[in-house]
């Protein structure tokens, strides 16, 4: 799939603030700070689009994003972050929830997770969530250009073993500096909204 164009179009935190219509959506999740606004920008070949911060928990909205006119990548609240207040935590939760549970166009979920640490309790939770729901997931692995070729190895099985993934589950490794991973993620998304090539 070629990425021809793509915008910023709604930030939101309640169901009826989502855009209408018909379009396909695949949603970004994964903790603070693991990458998902860079892999965005990387995906669609936009420096600027998705806004990336050092600072974790920077995404408090869930950000919609017209792909080529015909499918949204949304990127949504990384969890995780622990000096947010316990009350805004709950509200990013229930927010993400009511997204993953409540929306009829979502195909599919990238999970992001650092290869460079183990999965967190909150990343597994998230997995089994989503395999619990009925909801298919791609787990990638971000940040691969951190670890030497023999390391991402052994951090993938790690990953792979705390997530209990059956192995013909796939897991991409993906870096955004060097576009590692990109050319399969956007074969993955193309299953799952119906455009391939």
């Amino acid at each position: 799939m070629k990425i021809t164009s793509a915008e910023f179009v709604a930030s939101a935190v309640k169901p009826d603030q989502f855009p209408a219509g018909e379009l396909y959506e695949v949603a970004l999740a994964g903790r603070s700070n693991v990458g998902k606004s860079s892999l965005l920008n990387k995906l669609v070949n936009r420096k600027g689009l998705a806004r990336t911060s050092n600072t974790p928990g920077r995404t408090r909205l869930i950000n919609f994003f017209v792909v080529n006119g015909n499918f949204y990548l949304v990127d949504l609240p990384g969890y995780g972050y622990a000096k947010v207040p316990v009350h805004e935590r709950e509200n990013w939760g229930r927010m993400v929830e009511a997204y993953l549970q409540k929306r009829e166009n979502l195909r599919g979920i990238l999970l992001l997770i650092d290869s460079r640490h183990p999965p967190t309790t909150q990343d597994i939770q998230m997995y089994d969530w989503l395999k619990y729901n009925g909801i298919s997931v791609l787990v990638v692995t971000t940040k691969a250009d951190k670890l030497s070729r023999s390391k991402l190895l052994g951090s993938i099985q790690v990953i792979r073993d705390n997530l209990s993934m059956p192995p013909e589950d796939a897991l991409v490794p993906f870096s955004a500096v060097t576009g590692r991973g990109r050319k399969e993620l956007l074969a993955f998304i193309g299953q799952w909204i119906g455009i391939t090539g």
